[in-house]
């Protein structure tokens, strides 16, 4: 996906150049993220708030030592962070994403500002023990901020596992993860029978299920959200490809299609962070301008959604 998939009017290196204050049609006036303060959310069980945009890293931290692999996920590590934004999520199932992102957050001596979340993904008490100290190691920690089970595997027997570490102050967070649709109903006995703090899940444009029962029910618990696949594995750019990004969706700040589709997103009030993964340092920069200026209000949103069902 190239970056004139994304943008219509400006691309990310002009955002660096020109300061967000004018990309973002006057905001604000200043030129960097932190002045702007990035839109946070509260995590209901504890009141703490959390930066609306985080980084995923599925597919795109799984990469070798060479300077050309690491060197762009430094840069993007770095764009969250001076972005005044601190999630990254991550998974054992990721290969080496875990190793890398720890690795380059160690570089950066910024260990200790990323809110760190990975997950279990194994079959048993012990093998999942074992995992999630290999977490702790990648990530040169001696607490994890949010542990999660990987798409509800096991999740019975490591829930048992994560309120013990929680207790003993090992982990800060627990949940649970799926990113497909067809596991809602799966997703929404666990959310009604488990003390959770947050639950991560599939939602966008292009998957909108979510907002019919389980944002709301997370609201009505009390649970914090994490939302992956806002751009529908990129299937939602190569539907808006060539095409610019609406006039009207200035009224909401919304310059570019990534910031487009992350606005929809952020403006369910039951949404605490999204996730996309990004390798790419003007990607993660565009992103994080999503979770500045205005979101669209249900009006706006109406339009959203007859606009891409349109094309």
């Amino acid at each position: 996906m190239g970056i004139g998939d994304r943008s219509a009017k400006t691309s990310r290196r002009d955002v660096m150049r020109l300061g967000i204050g004018a990309v973002i049609a006057g905001v604000v006036p200043d030129t960097s993220f932190a002045a702007a303060k990035i839109r946070t959310r509260v995590i209901p069980s504890s009141g703490e708030s959390l930066p609306v945009i985080g980084l995923g890293t599925y597919g795109v931290f799984d990469v070798g030592e060479s300077s050309d692999d690491r060197g762009p996920r430094r840069a993007v590590l770095a764009e969250l962070l001076d972005g005044g934004a601190s999630l990254v999520d991550s998974s054992p199932m990721y290969n080496r994403a875990e190793s890398v992102s720890g690795e380059l957050a160690a570089d950066l001596h910024v260990t200790d500002q990323v809110f760190w979340a990975t997950k279990v993904w194994a079959d048993g008490r012990d093998a999942g023990i074992d995992q999630m100290n290999q977490s702790l190691r990648y990530f040169h920690t001696d607490q994890i901020d949010l542990m999660q089970v990987h798409n509800l595997r096991d999740w019975e027997v490591h829930m048992t596992t994560l309120r013990n570490w929680k207790e003993r102050g090992r982990i800060r967070y627990i949940g649970v993860t799926h990113y497909r649709v067809e596991a809602f109903d799966e997703l929404e006995k666990v959310i009604r029978t488990a003390d959770l703090d947050f639950v991560q899940l599939n939602y966008s444009m292009g998957e909108r299920a979510a907002e019919e029962r389980l944002l709301p029910l997370c609201a009505d618990k009390g649970i914090a959200t994490l939302i992956n696949r806002p751009f529908q594995r990129g299937g939602l750019f190569r539907r808006v490809k060539n095409r610019p990004v609406p006039n009207w969706a200035g009224e909401f700040s919304a310059n570019t299609w990534g910031q487009f589709y992350l606005k929809f997103i952020l403006a369910n009030p039951a949404v605490t962070c999204v996730i996309p993964a990004t390798g790419n340092a003007e990607h993660m920069l565009d992103n994080l301008a999503a979770g500045l200026g205005e979101l669209p209000d249900p009006a706006q949103r109406k339009a959203m959604i007859d606009y891409i069902s349109s094309l």
